[in-house]
Order: C-alpha cells, then sequence, then structure tokens
C-alpha cells in the first residue's frame, strides 16, 4: 500500500513539474506534507534534507555569483571578444563556448548564460553578426561546464548531497572533471563545426539603434528666462511640436516625466525627436542644447533603466493602443518604441494597437520595471546597460574571494561548504553586494526542491519504492548486463529533464539507480555518475533555464533546438556510458 502511495506521488509530483502550474518548492513541500501526515515520514525525515552543508555550499555560490555579476567581471571578458580580428572570426564560437565552459565549472549555469547573453548580443551588434549563431552555443557551453565540477551545477551539489546523506561516497571538487572536460570539448567542435551551419541566421533588431538612426535623443537646459518655466509638460510647444520629454533632471535628481510635470528654471530635460526642428525652436523656447546626440545609456541611472519587453496572448494590454494602456497611470512607465515583425514603429506609437509577438522599448524607474517583471504583467527580454560601469575594485575582491574558496575547499585546508560561506560573507562584509541584494540572488525555491526531494528520496527507500522499481528495470534490462541497466538510466534521466528540471530530475532516479546497483552487486557511484551528468546533457528542447534565456533574444524556434540539440545529446550519453566505467569501474 504504502509502494503505491508513494509512486502515486512520485507519478503526481512528475506532472506538476512538467506542467509547472505550480513552482517546484511548493510542490516539494506539499509532498512532505502528505508524507508526514501519512505517517510514512517522521518529521525529523522530513526536514533531514534541509540541514545538508551542500544547501549552504549552493546558497553561498548564488550570492557570490551576484556579487561578480554585479561587479561587471563578465562584460569585462565579453569586452575582450570585441577586439578579435575579423579573420579570426571564424573562431569566435570556440572562443566564446570555451570561455564560458570554463566559468561555468565554478558558477551555477543559469547564472552564467544570465551574464553572457546581453555581452554576446551586444558584441554580435558591433561585429554585425547574427546572435543566433552564438546564443545557443554560449547556453550548450555554460550546461556542458557544469559538468566539470562538483560545484558547476546544482544538479551535481544535489546528487552529492543525497549521497553524502545516505552513506555513500561523495565526489571530490574534480573527481569526474575528465569527463565533463571530453564533454565540453566535444560540444565545442560539434557546434563550431556541424552545429553551427544547423543554426538560423536571424537578424537581430536593435530598436535604441534604429530610433537613434531616426530620432535622437537629446539634453536641453531650461534658461531662467525660458517660456517654458512653469508651464506643464503637455502644455509646452515641444509636446505639440511632436518632441518626447523623457526626463527632468533638476538638483542632480533624475526624474521621469509625465504630461502633469511641471518645468522649472534650470531644469534639465532629456528629449527624444528630430534635431532639425529642435535647432529650429530652441531660440524662441529659451534652451541651450547640451548634447545635440546623447547617447541611450545616458537616459540609464542606477534608478531609471530602458528595457525590451515582449507582448504575450496573458497581456491584458493585447489589443488596446498604448494610449488605451495606460502605460504610465498603470505601469509608471514609457512605450518608447514598439518593434513589430522587424520593423521599429516611433512616430505617433499613441495610436498604434498592440499585437502578439510586439517588442515593447520601455523606460522607467528600475524598482518598477522588475515588480512587473516579477508579477508576470510583461516578459523582459533585454535590459540595455549602454554604459554600466565596471567597478574594478569589486571586481578584483569578488574574483579573489571566489578563487580563495576554490583553493580552500578543493586542498580540503577548510570544507568546501565554509569556504564558499566565507567567500560570501565577505563579498557582502566588504560591500561588494548589498545584504538584501544578496538574498535576493540566491535561488530559495531550488534549495527547498533540493531538501525536500532528498527527504523524498528517504520515503523511497523506506517503504521499499526505490527497491520496487529498480527490480522491475533489473528485470527488463538485466540481462543485457549492467551497462545496458546503466543506460536505461541515463535515458530515463534525459527523458524526464523534458519536462522536469535537471536537479528534479535527477532526484527522481537517483534512489532508483542506486538500488539497482546494489541488487545486481555493481559499482553504485558509477550509476550515480551516469544519472548526474545525463541530467546536465539534455538539449533537445529549449526547457532548459539556460535555453530559455536564449530563447528569445535568439529569435530562435522550438524545431531549431530540436535538430541541433538531439544530435548533441545523443552523442553526449554515449561519453557518459562509456567514460563512467572506466572512471569507476563496475
Amino acid at each position: 500500500m504504502e509502494i503505491a502511495l508513494v509512486l502515486g506521488l512520485l507519478i503526481v509530483a512528475i506532472i506538476l513539474f512538467a506542467t509547472e502550474k505550480f513552482s517546484v518548492d511548493l510542490i516539494t513541500v506539499g509532498l512532505l506534507i502528505i508524507l508526514t501526515s501519512l505517517g510514512i515520514l517522521t518529521p525529523a525525515e522530513a526536514f533531514k534534507g534541509f540541514g545538508s552543508d551542500f544547501i549552504i555550499m549552493l546558497a553561498s555560490i548564488f550570492v557570490v555569483s551576484g556579487a561578480m555579476q554585479k561587479a561587471g567581471i563578465l562584460e569585462i571578458i565579453g569586452d575582450k571578444f570585441i577586439k578579435i580580428p575579423k579573420k579570426r572570426l571564424k573562431w569566435l564560437p570556440t572562443y566564446i563556448m570555451s570561455t564560458v565552459g570554463i566559468t561555468s565549472a565554478f558558477m551555477n549555469n543559469t547564472t552564467v548564460t544570465a551574464m553572457y547573453v546581453a555581452p554576446v548580443v551586444s558584441m554580435c551588434r558591433k561585429l554585425r553578426i547574427s546572435p543566433s549563431k552564438l546564443l545557443m552555443p554560449v547556453a550548450f557551453a555554460s550546461i556542458l561546464g557544469g559538468t566539470c565540477t562538483v560545484i558547476g551545477t546544482s544538479t551535481n551539489i544535489a546528487v552529492n548531497a543525497y549521497l553524502g546523506k545516505n552513506g555513500y561516497a561523495t565526489f571530490g571538487m574534480f573527481d569526474f572533471t575528465i569527463i565533463g572536460l571530453m564533454m565540453m570539448v566535444l560540444g565545442i567542435v560539434f557546434m563550431a563545426t556541424i552545429g553551427v551551419r544547423l543554426l538560423p541566421g536571424k537578424k537581430e533588431v536593435n530598436m535604441v539603434k534604429e530610433l537613434e538612426q531616426k530620432h535622437y535623443f537629446t539634453e536641453v537646459l531650461v534658461k531662467p528666462n525660458s517660456v517654458m518655466v512653469n508651464q506643464k509638460v503637455r502644455d509646452t510647444l515641444l509636446s505639440t511640436s511632436g518632441f518626447k520629454i523623457l526626463n527632468i533632471i533638476r538638483d542632480k535628481q533624475n526624474m521621469m516625466a509625465n504630461g502633469y510635470s511641471t518645468i522649472e528654471a534650470n531644469d534639465i530635460l532629456l528629449l527624444e525627436g528630430n534635431i532639425e526642428d529642435l535647432l529650429r525652436l530652441k531660440q524662441s523656447l529659451g534652451l541651450d542644447i547640451y548634447s545635440e546626440a546623447l547617447a541611450p545609456g545616458d537616459m540609464i541611472t542606477e534608478d531609471i533603466k530602458i528595457v525590451e519587453i515582449f507582448v504575450t496572448p496573458t497581456n491584458d494590454f493585447l489589443g488596446q493602443t498604448i494610449r488605451e494602456a495606460q502605460f504610465k497611470r498603470r505601469f509608471g512607465l514609457l512605450v518608447m518604441a514598439i518593434n513589430r515583425e522587424g520593423q521599429t514603429l516611433s512616430d505617433k506609437i499613441g495610436d498604434t494597437e498592440i499585437k502578439i509577438g510586439d517588442r515593447l522599448l520601455i523606460q522607467g524607474p528600475a524598482v518598477n520595471i522588475e515588480y512587473r517583471r516579477k508579477r508576470g504583467d510583461f516578459t523582459v527580454l533585454q535590459e540595455y546597460n549602454f554604459a554600466a560601469p565596471k567597478n574594478k575594485r569589486n571586481a578584483l575582491l569578488t574574483f579573489c574571494f571566489f578563487v580563495g574558496a576554490l583553493v580552500l575547499g578543493t586542498f580540503e585546508i577548510i570544507p568546501l561548504s565554509i569556504a564558499f560561506m566565507l567567500a560570501a560573507f565577505l563579498c557582502v562584509a566588504f560591500k561588494c553586494i548589498k545584504t538584501e541584494e544578496a538574498y535576493q540572488k540566491i535561488e530559495w525555491n531550488l534549495l527547498v526542491l533540493i531538501g525536500g526531494m532528498t527527504s523524498f528520496g528517504i520515503a523511497m527507500e523506506k517503504t521499499g519504492t526505490a527497491t520496487f522499481l529498480a527490480d522491475h528495470i533489473i528485470s527488463f534490462f538485466g540481462g543485457m548486463g549492467p551497462i545496458a541497466v546503466m543506460s536505461a538510466f541515463s535515458l530515463l534521466t534525459v527523458f524526464l529533464t523534458q519536462p522536469m528540471s535537471n536537479a528534479a530530475a535527477a532526484m527522481v532516479v537517483l534512489p532508483v539507480a542506486l538500488q539497482a546497483a546494489e541488487t545486481m552487486q555493481v559499482n553504485p557511484i558509477t550509476f550515480a555518475l551516469t544519472v548526474m551528468l545525463s541530467a546536465s546533457v539534455s538539449m533537445i528542447t529549449p526547457f532548459e533555464p539556460s535555453c530559455i534565456l536564449v530563447y528569445g533574444p535568439g529569435g530562435y524556434k522550438f524545431r531549431d533546438f530540436v535538430k541541433t540539440g538531439s544530435l548533441i545529446t545523443i552523442l553526449l550519453i554515449v561519453v557518459i556510458i562509456i567514460m563512467a566505467p572506466v572512471l569507476y569501474p563496475l
């Protein structure tokens, strides 16, 4: 009865993980509540998974990664690629994938992908290369780089935590690096030769650049004798002449402008409009032009950002005009331009109807944008950080803290979890990242998933569910030998990573695989390594978080991932099946 109940809960969990109607942490907590309420798990067993030092280590890695991202370390690296001579551009995918892969070996792969997307897109625009040729390789490299070390992905950390909690030997930092490097090299060679030919060559539309070519972003000073002093923005000749007053800088404070904002003497106005019209009007209006071609980055401060959002069928402003949608009143944001099917619309956009697939360029307070993004009011495709300052002090400090943690943990001077906790502590103590930002960078839902599924594994073992499943898999594939059984678990893990997160898939299969290995009296660590690595090589669909991050900016279609990812996934599974028994003999 208990086996049927646990199996039923497992199936329900897989379905819920796949549909994403509820968050993974909520599903996991729900499982533990049910198992504890039915007496299958004691409260101590239910919370046992959350007491792992690996949970602390993963949280610390999130904080350090966030500090590195804030310091602009990867932007500095990205800038180096732009200087690559054009005659060597054919090696660009190799250079980028190698750099991303090496970085991802020591950082969460989703974080690494997120950090590289904007620099790569920016580089592609400068080099006039389609981002679709490089963004999928970036995602794949970050995934494969994570297979090189025990901290490379949350999946590796979760599997290692499960092994340690259940009395098995755990992996050291570089115990399986040789296999990870083989897979990463194979992935780089494949994408640089075959994969790049399978990728689409979509033309990237830079709405900000198009706006710069059509209109100028201009900064003007309102003289004390200007006729605009004490006028409302909507009543000024600038507004009625087709100019958009985007921001008002007053006493060094940058504020968004709206139709009811009052203009005062010595205000600095950020305008968008035709420069020739402004030159004609400036004398009569009593204005001085500070810069006749202000870069869009000058409109971006710590508090005011420009982002590009994607219109989906779920947006409630779909079918309305910009004016009807009342972006300023509802969201506190300004729509600067609309891109539709490769064409950027910026004239009279207030009367333009919003359609599915439109990309809106919006400007507004960073806090408003982040709040609306988290609420799901819109999907942010890209944030424009044209002149984001790189903090060299913080970049150097965070890098030193990170490397220090690796050295201390790898050589077992102090435990790895304590080493990374120390690095996170120093990042906050030296103000490389604010305390509240540190908490925001931690992916709490992932920590709950790892802790909860570890406890669910206890329930599978306690009730005999793991043994039941293992026996059935062995009865079907056992006649073909341990390698065949191990291959079956590898394929099952890859299959489950399509609807589920990698970590969740690994944690579902791992207890069964370990039980099967013990039943067959072979090395369980070989099976654990196979499951762990198999969870990180599924690139058939864009559902993996790293792939989702590049899906929109790269302009990919679902079939692009199926076409390119299927081949590389098959090759990587073969490498795992061959090399795992070599490294850890059965």
